[in-house]
Order: structure tokens, then C-alpha cells, then sequence
């Protein structure tokens, strides 16, 4: 005998193996959802690293098309373009590629800034194109932090920054103190120009920026007057004292060093003192007498600076462009001049670029007591052949004159850059170490 379909007090009772609707939904949500989160799941493992699951930040936006090969194409982009916040101990900067964004503007001019040499300022000496400076470099796995003036003063309030090398780390000072010196009253800041040693001034943050010249780092003949003829420079690789005392009580130090080692197979090297003149050097191979000079750097280091009190930095060596069959299937003899973009062949490497200094700079540091972070710039530079300062530079002093235009052969400079240019990738790099 089959039951009653209701009670005496008119309450429906459900059916006997029908599940109620409420159960139905449930189980339908919870296999709908369980579809949904293996997609979701497939889709990451086979186009993204594992390394990018930190900073997913667009992966949970909610999608509105229906479209589900314009959402595939969304999910995809998402975790392409996601990358890691910077995290110096995380991000390899030097792997990555330049991407030209027509929108960025430089944080000056070479009209506005008042510091800039004449041989960095090329728009001033003509040069007629302008797209070198809004090339930006984007490494692969994490997002580098645009350069802002107001951070970089405020991590230098009440302290000393120092760059210390040659005319290419003078343009890594000049290019840092451009960037922040327009957000700084005229009242507020100075500069004092010296043979070896300059020193810019923001009084408000009671910081300096300074640079002090010294191309080999270790003393030669040619610090102060310079001798432009290399198989007449001698090198004193055995002592950086003269030079190291502008660098005490000092809170960042920058230091770099490279192309005037690179004048020659051979150096003359020379231990003790100079008064021998030509009778005491020693010619040795460029790549020894460089490791010689880079150890006696790092012992005056590890002996002489507190880590808690002072950052010490090196700056790798910048590339210099100066045979264009390197980047120019066609063998252009014409070094760098007219090149308008960077070279996209991933990896690039010219033979502008020692890989052997490199690996002394590599092996010395890592030897070393005191903590020195290396800004790797040499191959992210080494794709700009485009931003030098070609025949829109000076020699002598005076601006290079039609003439010498026409003969970029032997007067365009693949050596330097352009302000602003390159060396400002290389200060948000370093910032972003700071």
C-alpha cells in the first residue's frame, strides 16, 4: 500500500530517489567549477613558467566574453605579460629585450639639463633623429621600476653617491643627475666642477652626487694629463692609494673600468714607484695586468670600507660598437653611424665585448669580503648600436664640423652615448638596486 502524497497538514513530501532541486544545483556548481579550475590549470602549466605564479595580478579578472577563443587569447596575454615586482635577488636584467614606447619622454633634455657635456649632447650638435630615446628595456621575467627623481632622492638624503671610472661612468653621473635635478629648486642645488673630482648638490636632501675621474681605477701616467698615444701609458697596478682618498666616507660607491684597458693586446705594467719611468714597467697582456689591477682594487676595498656604512657597486663594462659587421650582414664600413634601431637577435655579442674581462670582473668580486653588487649592463647595451653619439659629438673640444660629419669612417664615436640615452637604463637599473 503506497503512502499518502500529503499529511493532514497540507506539507508536500518530496518524491521518493528524486533529489531535491537545492542538491541538483549544488552538484552541478561543484562539477561545472571542478571543469573550470582544469582548464584554468592546463592552460598555466602549458604557457607559463612556474616562476611567474608570484605575481599573477591579472589572473583572477573576471571575463565577460563569451567568446571563448578571445578568452583563451586573454588568458594567454595575462600570463605573458605578468612578471615578477623587481626583486634584485630574483630578476636576471640582463635577459630581456627593448621594446620602443613613443609615449615615454625623458626625464630632460640635453637643452634642458644644464650639466650635460657637449660631447653627450646630441640633439644640440645635430642629430636629427630621436627615436634612440624611447627605446625601454623590459627584462623577461620581472617588471622594472620606471626611474623616479623624488625615490632616488629620498634614498640619498644626507648622504654622499660617488661614480668612480672613466668618461663612460662620467655619463652614468651625468645622466643620474639630470633625472633629478629639474624637481630641485634652483635655490636648492650646485655644482662644482673639478679636474678629477666634481660634485653636484642637492642642499634640501643634504645628498651629493659626484663623480671622480680615474679610468683605470689603479694610478697611471695618464690620470690627470691624459696621453693619448696607449703604448706610451703606463699603469701602477699595484696601488690605487692616491686615488682611494676621495673615496673614503663616502655612503654609495660606483665604480667601473674598462675600455681604456682595452688599448691593445699588451699593457705596460709597472710595481712600486714611477720614478724609473720607461726602464721599470713590464708589458703584460691586457687581461692579466687587468686582473692584477682589479685585485688590488678589491684588497683596498675589503681592507678600507665598512659594509654596514658604505654599498659598493661595479658597473660592467659598456660595449662599444665600432666594427659593423658584428650587428650588419652587409659589411658596412661605416662603424656605427646612421644606425637608427637596437639589434634585435637575441643574445647579440659584438667583438666590442671582452668576454674575458668580464669573467675577471666575475671571479675578483666574487673572491672579495665586502658585498659588491654588479650592475650588469653589457649586454643590454651591446643591442644599441643606435644610441651613440656617432658624429654628433665633439674632439678637441669643438664640435665635429661638416667635414668630419661626412667621414664617419674615422671620426664617428661608437664608444659614447647619447644624453639622454642608454646610461638612464643603467641608473634605473641601479636604482632599483639601491
Amino acid at each position: 500500500m503506497s503512502l499518502p502524497a500529503s499529511t493532514s497538514s497540507g506539507t508536500m513530501k518530496p518524491s521518493r530517489g528524486r533529489p531535491p532541486l537545492p542538491v541538483i544545483i549544488i552538484i552541478v556548481c561543484v562539477v561545472a567549477f571542478m571543469a573550470l579550475l582544469y582548464t584554468e590549470t592546463s592552460t598555466f602549466l602549458s604557457h607559463s613558467s612556474i616562476f611567474r605564479l608570484k605575481t599573477c595580478t591579472r589572473k583572477n579578472s573576471v571575463r565577460k566574453s563569451n567568446d571563448r577563443a578571445a578568452e583563451n587569447h586573454e588568458m594567454y596575454s595575462s600570463f605573458v605579460d605578468d612578471r615578477f615586482e623587481f626583486d634584485p635577488e630574483e630578476c636576471n636584467v640582463a635577459s630581456g629585450k627593448w621594446v620602443f614606447n613613443s609615449s615615454i619622454k625623458p626625464l630632460y633634455s640635453d637643452m634642458s639639463c644644464p650639466y650635460l657635456d657637449r660631447q653627450v649632447s646630441c640633439v644640440k650638435n645635430g642629430r636629427p633623429d630621436s627615436d634612440y630615446r624611447h627605446w625601454e628595456w623590459q627584462p623577461e621575467d620581472c617588471t622594472l621600476p620606471r626611474f623616479n627623481p623624488e625615490v632616488a632622492l629620498k634614498k640619498l638624503r644626507g648622504k654622499r653617491l660617488l661614480f668612480v671610472g672613466d668618461s663612460l661612468q662620467r655619463g652614468q653621473w651625468q645622466s643620474f643627475v639630470c633625472m633629478v635635478e629639474s624637481i630641485i629648486p634652483e635655490d636648492q642645488k650646485f655644482l662644482r666642477r673639478g679636474r678629477s673630482h666634481t660634485v653636484f648638490k642637492a642642499k634640501e636632501y643634504n645628498a651629493s652626487i659626484e663623480f671622480y675621474w680615474a679610468p683605470f681605477l689603479v694610478e697611471s701616467n695618464s690620470d690627470i694629463h691624459i696621453i693619448v698615444d696607449p703604448k706610451k701609458r703606463i699603469l701602477k697596478v699595484d696601488s690605487v692609494s692616491k686615488h682611494a682618498e676621495n673615496w673614503l666616507d663616502v655612503d654609495i660607491l660606483v665604480f667601473n673600468t674598462y675600455v681604456w684597458w682595452m688599448s691593445g693586446p699588451r699593457l705596460k705594467t709597472l710595481w712600486g714607484s714611477f720614478a724609473n719611468g720607461e726602464e721599470g714597467f713590464e708589458e703584460l697582456d691586457t687581461p692579466v695586468a687587468y686582473k692584477i689591477g682589479l685585485k688590488t682594487w678589491a684588497n683596498w676595498v675589503d681592507s678600507t670600507i665598512n659594509p654596514n656604512k658604505t654599498r659598493v657597486f661595479f658597473t660592467t663594462m659598456s660595449p662599444t660598437h665600432t666594427r659593423s659587421e658584428d650587428w650588419n650582414s652587409t659589411g658596412g664600413l661605416l662603424k656605427c653611424f646612421n644606425d637608427t634601431k637596437p639589434v634585435m637577435k637575441k643574445k647579440h655579442w659584438g667583438t666590442g665585448s671582452d668576454k674575458r674581462m668580464m669573467s675577471v670582473v666575475a671571479s675578483v668580486v666574487r673572491k672579495m669580503k665586502v658585498p659588491v653588487t654588479v650592475i650588469n649592463i653589457t649586454q643590454i647595451s651591446e643591442y644599441r648600436v643606435d644610441a651613440h653619439t656617432s658624429v654628433y659629438t665633439e674632439t678637441g673640444g669643438k664640435v665635429l664640423t661638416d667635414e668630419q660629419k661626412a667621414d664617419p669612417l674615422h671620426h664617428a664615436d661608437c664608444i659614447h652615448w647619447c644624453l639622454p640615452g642608454v646610461p638612464d637604463t643603467w641608473n634605473q637599473i641601479f636604482l632599483a638596486h639601491l
